[in-house]
């Protein structure tokens, strides 16, 4: 059974501010342990179900961000940037499952570090009129594999907006909303120790699963928090200037969608 584990930081237990989300965060360092610690167990939980291949892409910020020689020794790490897939970067269809640890809720909504993609450039993304965080962006690009997404990790309402995505999805709480930056947290043993559990189950029957898909055509709408980024991302012609805060853009090929949605953020992100 080969598995692919995305990993984000916003959604490990104790982390709740940018001191430790970003880079030169003061605190930054000890999350990227808790990070590290979190994506250990979930490839404990896979092994243990039976995964004899394990990749795990390191998702967050610069994706340099898991300690290479604290890993599992039976998995293989991805990281670095820029990745044209970016936080999916690797997935294919021969894989069996992704799962997703560390998770975080799309922008706009409640829930611990909320964001999508950019805090610094992004309002919301919409699909077909729906508005998507990174949990449903990212499942989509593995269902476009025909791999479906059987696990997710983070606070309790990235697990609410998990469900409403997918519902069978085993989710695991590791902490609970008080704002944007403050959560009850479990401790690092106890959400250790329920991501391994909840690891393998999600990976029982694994083959019943159903890949999360959306019929195309894909409507993308991004929608940016100040109108310079939209002036910047216009000037490539693939994208509409619909709003004076959004662009948008029409394609079948959903892969195709996400590698312009994440190209429009790097170039929103290059505004000063």
């Amino acid at each position: 059974m080969k598995i692919y584990i995305s990993a984000d930081i916003e959604g490990v237990a104790g982390v709740v501010h940018a001191e430790h989300t970003l880079r030169d965060g003061k605190e930054h360092d000890y999350a990227r342990k808790l990070m590290t610690d979190e994506v250990n167990a979930c490839i404990r939980g896979a092994l243990e179900a039976g995964a004899d291949e394990i990749v795990v892409n390191d998702s967050h910020g610069t994706m340099r961000n898991i300690y290479p020689d604290q890993l599992h020794s039976e998995a293989r790490l991805l990281m670095g940037s820029p990745k044209k897939l970016a936080m999916m970067e690797g997935i294919t269809s021969e894989y069996d499952a992704a799962l997703f640890v560390g998770y975080h809720t799309r922008a706009g909504t409640n829930g611990v570090l909320n964001h999508t993609f950019s805090g610094k450039v992004i309002r919301t993304i919409r699909v077909n009129s729906v508005e998507m965080g990174e949990f449903g962006l990212n499942a989509l690009v593995a269902g476009s594999y025909d791999v479906p997404t059987v696990f997710v990790s983070g606070c309790d309402l990235l697990a609410e907006e998990a469900k409403a995505v997918i519902p069978e999805i085993e989710t695991v709480i590791v902490k609970e909303t008080i704002s944007r930056t403050a959560a009850l947290n479990l401790s690092p043993s106890e959400a250790k120790a329920r991501i391994q559990q909840g690891t393998k189950r999600s990976l029982e029957n694994v083959s019943s699963r159903t890949p999360f898909v959306m019929d195309g055509p894909f409507a993308v709408e991004i929608e940016f928090l100040n109108t310079a980024y939209a002036d910047a991302v216009e000037i490539l012609p693939i994208y509409e200037r619909s709003h004076p805060l959004t662009v948008s853009f029409t394609n079948d090929d959903w892969l195709h969608c996400y590698r312009l949605i994440r190209g429009a953020i790097m170039i929103a992100n290059s505004v000063q």
